[in-house]
């Protein structure tokens, strides 16, 4: 099978792999798996900082991040800001921020199937819920290559505002679509709970 299409495969939480997890408070903790490569998240750096939050989601806070790698191949740091009193036990009722900041590209479309797949981890979800999904997805996420960086936020009865790169991208006005989306890494059915142990990290 082509490396592309390992790739895609963990794009969206989907493979077990390797997650290094960095908490808000900044104590790291290193996850291995066999033949990956460790290279931990710095502790604390501009990194972390994004000026839209101050307008989107203000008085957030970063809570945790992490580096989804796959036999080696390294595919996006993760990262995970929200508000105080952020409970995961209640993700619907509350809004957030995830980023992912990518560390290769991949085609919208790819990114789109993939996420259909892993929301279907939570909940059915019929073939013409998810064609509707999948081209909504299409318009509001672009393609992204090395470097770019998308971040969803969360908006509870509402839905979901994209970004890319600190700009406006699109949006997917529908609560049970925002609620599966992104309990593709924060739902206790993700497929990778390395990864959501790491952006949860700084909860205590």
């Amino acid at each position: 099978m082509p490396v592309k299409y390992w790739l895609v495969g963990v794009l969206c939480a989907a493979s077990a792999g390797l997650v290094h997890a960095q908490s808000a408070d900044f104590r790291t903790e290193t996850i291995t798996a066999p033949t990956t490569a460790v290279v931990p998240l710095p502790a604390s750096s501009n990194d972390d900082s994004r000026p839209e939050l101050a307008i989107l989601l203000p008085q957030s806070r970063l809570i945790g991040k992490g580096r989804l790698t796959f036999w080696g191949f390294q595919v996006y740091d993760a990262r995970l800001w929200a508000l105080p009193g952020f409970k995961p036990d209640s993700l619907a009722a509350q809004p957030f921020a995830l980023e992912l900041a990518y560390l290769r590209g991949f085609d919208n479309q790819d990114v789109a199937e993939r996420s259909i797949t892993e929301m279907r981890r939570s909940a059915p979800i019929s073939d013409a819920q998810a064609k509707i999904w999948k081209d909504e997805m299409m318009r509001a996420l672009p393609d992204v290559k090395k470097g770019d960086r998308v971040m969803g936020i969360h908006r509870p009865g509402v839905g979901a505002q994209f970004l890319m790169n600190g700009r406006p991208s699109g949006e997917i006005r529908d609560a049970e679509f925002a609620r599966l989306f992104f309990g593709i890494w924060l739902s206790s059915k993700t497929s990778e709970p390395k990864l959501r142990a790491a952006l949860l990290a700084g909860l205590g």
